[in-house]
């Protein structure tokens, strides 16, 4: 039926009337509208602190403000010299954010934008660990800080030194509606207090530039942390004060600290004096010197390397690489130095069973222990990431790496001739062992070679014989892969791989693959990710910010359309309790319908090739996605496989 022109407001008559700042009279043409504006309007007093608005203003008012504190705070921030800042927009740091684009010009730190806080924070936590130094990041308020936690904790469990400022509307009597107060908190960092390795609310800008300075070295000394910093809504907004004594403080890096003398001389000489030394290394190199240190120091003693994988700490073709034979070489040691240890309880203990677990010692009767880590200088109690104690012989509380020149020169003076000649016989048979390990590693990927779906080893050889003649940087977690790239590839430099998550939070994979990936931009390095499907469903917007970006990327989907690692713990309790495990997998499937990863990554602009189930077809699919990485842009090939 067709509506008479009287039944609604008559557009010509709205906006005339909207034109005159009196849209009301429009609607009292209907006969409710017009019985509410004859009613008395109610007198009511206005809010605490707010000015009651004229009854008629001539003209609207508008605030400007020539230097918010915001456009301070960009000074500040400008001279710990950030090269990016990673943020999902939000009001609380609106000041600080237009302050970063226009009075910054968008440069050190240029803006990414991302999807998610998470994501922001997972970015920034792979870019530390190319760079080694972190990036900032904006939170929004409380509901972006726990949308940002998780990858907070990540990064605390693996030591990496993430920068974040909190926005918070922390005037109560300035905060306008439900979205002000539900998005506020009276300490926001409450929240992650227990997993940051400093924060702080500083209330006046001088107090904000001096919080900043130390927070950055306080984030960067051994053991290096997350830190945060709230940035009030009034202290961003409100205008500097004409002669405001205020100043950006100077950064002097502080040196990080370096093992006792005498403790030092006292390691060497048990590593120079035993029979069968191993080196135990997990996060020990985090610049290329410290890389070659290691090397340095194994190779002056001819001692076997067993690497955790922390970081890129020993080449893994090296022939005192023996990360492949860990049990063996654990065995029969007679002196083990942990460098950088998380676990070093595990490393010389036995753990078997996993509903009823059982332990023993892996090591032989007598076998001294060294200890050398920053992780004794800084231990919190809630969030117990610091592992089983472990009794060690000789604990040394400081950085590893910077602890190793001290070691290295110690153990030269200890040095004789004889020793010399024992040591290179001991260096031929390692070398044997080391050789014998990798053929044996060699011919285990064989196995299902042409299967389909793809098996990790095939998929993980197939990458490689792309890869292995650029520049390449491998910037995710084997673990969910058989360990086969760590297995098979020839690791060499200090940016070919980066570690795990720390915390194990799924999420991490695909954001600390792009912040890696943005680290490794500039210097023209090929990036490698090698994807876990269930992982990149947390947050895939990462696609997003990596095509928006231009981050140039290979990535490689793990696509075995299951959180497998839970899979196989309902197996373990379906066998227990007695009832098989063919409902298994109710839960724990990405199936039905199966997620194209090829058309998520199109959506975001990201190059996407697959699913490919053929083996034969993966590497002209991976050649192809090189090029466009070449290019200048973000690919992903989508691989179905094997669980493992």
């Amino acid at each position: 039926m067709r509506k008479s022109k009287n039944d609604s407001v008559n557009r010509r008559d709205f906006l005339k009337a909207a034109a005159t700042g009196t849209a009301a009279a429009a609607l009292a043409a209907t006969p409710a509208a017009a019985a509410a504006a004859a009613a008395p309007a109610r007198n009511a007093a206005p809010p605490p602190l707010l000015k009651a608005a004229d009854a008629a203003p001539a003209n609207a008012e508008v605030l400007t403000v020539d230097r918010p504190g915001s456009d301070f705070m960009v000074d500040v921030l400008k001279s710990l010299n950030f090269e990016y800042v990673c943020a999902n927009p939000g009001n609380s740091f609106r000041s600080l954010h237009e302050s970063l684009i226009n009075y910054g010009g968008n440069q050190r730190p240029e803006f990414i934008t991302c999807c998610h806080e998470e994501s922001s924070v997972g970015m920034a936590h792979g870019y530390a660990k190319i760079e080694g130094k972190p990036l900032l990041v904006c939170v929004h308020g409380t509901v972006g800080l726990q949308h940002a936690s998780m990858a907070i904790y990540d990064a605390f469990c693996d030591r990496v030194p993430v920068y974040i400022i909190l926005g918070n509307f922390s005037d109560a009597a300035l905060r306008f509606g439900q979205v002000d107060w539900t998005h506020s908190a009276q300490d926001p960092a409450a929240m992650i207090r227990d997993y940051v390795k400093w924060d702080d609310n500083p209330l006046s800008l001088q107090a904000f530039a001096e919080s900043a300075v130390r927070a950055y070295k306080i984030a960067t000394t051994p053991p290096m942390m997350p830190v945060a910093l709230v940035a009030g809504h009034e202290l961003q907004e409100d205008q500097v004060p004409d002669g405001a004594n205020i100043g950006v403080p100077k950064l002097t890096m502080t040196s990080p600290p370096v093992g006792d003398s005498g403790a030092v001389a006292e390691a060497a000489r048990l590593l120079v004096e035993a029979e069968s030394p191993v080196l135990v290394t997990d996060r020990v190199a985090r610049t290329p010197a410290g890389l070659a240190r290691m090397i340095e120091l194994a190779e002056l003693l001819q001692a076997p390397v067993v690497d955790r994988n922390g970081r890129m700490n020993f080449p893994t073709r090296h022939p005192l690489n023996h990360t492949e034979r860990a049990g063996a070489t654990i065995a029969s040691a007679d002196v083990i130095a942990g460098l950088e240890l998380t676990d070093f309880w595990s490393t010389v203990n036995s753990v078997s069973g996993q509903v009823s677990p059982t332990w023993r010692p892996s090591t032989k009767p007598g076998t001294k222990l060294i200890s050398v880590t920053a992780n004794d200088l800084f231990q919190k109690s809630n969030y117990q990431d610091f592992q089983r104690y472990a009794p060690v012989d000789l604990a040394i509380a400081a950085d590893a790496e910077a602890t190793l020149p001290s070691l290295i020169e110690a153990v030269k003076r200890q040095v004789t001739d004889d020793r010399k000649r024992m040591y290179a016989d001991r260096g031929t048979k390692l070398a044997a062992a080391h050789q014998q390990a990798l053929q044996a590693a060699r011919e285990a990927a064989t196995s299902g070679w042409d299967a389909s779906p793809i098996s990790t080893a095939r998929m993980s050889s197939e990458l490689w014989a792309q890869i292995k003649n650029e520049d390449w940087s491998l910037v995710s977690n084997c673990q969910f892969q058989s360990r086969w790239p760590l297995r098979l590839w020839d690791f060499n430099k200090h940016y070919h791989y980066i570690g795990a998550e720390g915390g194990y939070g799924v999420g991490y994979g695909a954001p600390a693959s792009v912040g890696a990936a943005l680290a490794n931009r500039k210097y023209g390095r090929l990036t490698v990710s090698i994807q876990n499907d269930g992982d990149l469903m947390f947050a895939p917007g990462v696609l997003w910010t990596a095509a928006h970006h231009r981050i140039p990327m290979l990535i490689l989907m793990h696509n075995n359309r299951a959180y497998h690692q839970e899979l196989m713990q309902i197996q373990i309790m379906a066998n227990r309790h007695n009832r098989g495990i063919t409902r298994a997998k109710i839960g724990n499937v990405l199936d039905d319908p199966a997620i194209d990863y090829a058309k998520l990554a199109q959506s975001m602009g990201v190059h996407g090739e697959g699913p490919i189930s053929d083996p034969r077809e993966l590497g002209p699919a991976i050649r192809r996605a090189i090029e466009v990485v070449k290019s200048g842009h973000p690919a992903l090939v989508d691989v179905l496989t094997q669980p493992r």
